[in-house]
């Protein structure tokens, strides 16, 4: 009988093999923290611990875990279609799934590529952005905008792209041709705002010195996440999303969303762009698109920009790139399980009507301990704590293990920690949450 996680024991001796991710290795292995199951809005540990999922997985699990709808797709077309390979041939569920995104996306963006991740659909967004510039006889536009503290997955255009120090530090120079866009975080004007902050809009505008610097004839796109999640949900101005649309527009510049968390409910709506009111030219997409279950990604275009491949013998390959996996059977019918969960029990509708709820018990925690700011979107918080002199990121981390102890899962990031529920918890799941980290805080040097 193969293996389960919640039937399989391990000695120490056995961790050393598994170089694990983004992950302490030696400090991790020294005091491991393993996950064997999980139901609902809880994990339960190797030791029978149940724990409060506070961060949807990791941003992914958005209609909570195993769930049985979305379990029994994946084992029944598991049953049926195994695989089957995407390039020259096809199968029914990628067609249906397209048409299911392309419903739920703004109007205009109507075409859809499959990925397998956040990180392949940023650099597939990327790769289209440049080919299309290209392909619309604006062959000398191949510079890459992005953004301080931005995260866009770990390929190598991701991290180019991005603007996290630690991330790119030990990848060389990275790709050639990449501007960064100010960071909109500001403790100074924005500390403690509920949902957008007022102040920042004029960041955008130094877009324009880019510009000016660069010229727009050698741009071809700018990528920003609506809500930078992983740096530590910054969450954007008033009116600064608004004002890149406006300045991409207006050279030619492709806009790249770049909402592979914040896509699928978690604002309240299918995208940030349309909870946002901001249509950008592609948006890229995963976690919440099977809430975790397969590795799955999708990238939406403009028509338009689809359009522009389009040309030349029909029996040429139009665009050459793609991955074995893409639009995997057992992903396709897992995200098309996972889009009927969201539409049957209303769980965007309920992210919303939770959102002022999950507000005001965040910003209640505004004179707790090491607090320096709180900020929140849709259902996305952050708690910002005051560094140790001398450790940045330690005071989190120990809160972290604070609220492992005490039976809530969070995540951090420096010295932020980052709270994203599925968008099924009750309110007095949200209570339970926010009094562990009351508590933790309170007893953390």
């Amino acid at each position: 009988m193969a293996a389960l996680s919640n039937t399989l024991k391990l000695d120490r001796d056995e961790l050393d093999t598994y170089w694990m991710p983004f992950t302490a290795n030696r400090q991790f292995k020294a005091a491991p923290r393993l996950i064997a199951s999980a139901e609902g809005m809880y994990y339960t540990d190797v030791d029978g611990r149940r724990l409060l999922d506070g961060i949807a997985g990791m941003w992914c699990c958005n209609a909570g875990h195993n769930r049985k709808p979305i379990v029994e797709a994946i084992q029944r077309q598991a049953a049926v279609l195994d695989f089957s390979p995407p390039f020259q041939v096809g199968q029914p569920l990628p067609f249906e799934l397209a048409n299911r995104l392309a419903g739920l996306a703004p109007a205009s963006l109507n075409r859809v590529f499959f990925t397998n991740s956040g990180s392949e659909s940023v650099d597939t967004a990327l790769k289209i952005a440049i080919a299309y510039q290209r392909q619309r006889g604006q062959g000398t536009r191949t510079r890459l905008i992005g953004r301080e503290r931005a995260y866009h997955g770990v390929g190598f255009g991701g991290i180019s792209v991005g603007g996290i120090g630690a991330n790119r530090r030990l990848f060389g120079p990275l790709l050639p041709g990449i501007d960064h866009l100010p960071h909109t975080h500001d403790l100074a004007h924005n500390a403690f705002s509920r949902g957008q902050p007022a102040w920042g809009a004029h960041l955008a505008d130094d877009l324009e010195r880019l510009v000016q610097l660069h010229d727009a004839s050698t741009i071809a796109a700018v990528i920003v996440e609506p809500v930078a999640g992983s740096t530590g949900v910054l969450v954007p101005p008033k009116g600064y999303l608004e004002r890149l649309r406006e300045i991409t527009h207006k050279y030619g510049i492709v806009l790249i969303f770049d909402e592979v968390i914040t896509a699928f409910g978690r604002l309240g709506g299918s995208f940030a762009a349309g909870v946002l009111g901001v249509e950008p030219d592609i948006i890229t997409t995963a976690k919440g698109l099977t809430s975790g279950t397969v590795p799955m990604g999708a990238v939406l275009v403009r028509e338009e920009i689809y359009d522009a491949f389009m040309t030349g013998p029909e029996n040429a390959i139009e665009l050459t790139h793609g991955y074995t996996y893409s639009a995997h059977p057992l992903a396709c019918a897992a995200a098309l399980a996972t889009l009927d969960l969201y539409r049957d029990e209303a769980l965007f509708e309920r992210a919303a009507s939770l959102a002022g709820y999950w507000e005001d018990r965040l910003h209640a925690l505004r004179e707790a301990r090491h607090v320096a700011d709180l900020r929140n979107i849709g259902l996305i918080g952050a708690i910002e704590l005051q560094p140790r002199e001398g450790a940045p990121g330690a005071r989190a981390f120990d809160v972290f293990l604070n609220c492992w102890e005490r039976g809530l899962m969070i995540r951090t990031t420096g010295d932020v920690i980052a709270l994203s529920p599925s968008l099924i918890i009750e309110r007095g799941q949200i209570d339970e949450l926010f009094s562990i980290v009351a508590d933790a805080l309170a007893s953390t040097d």
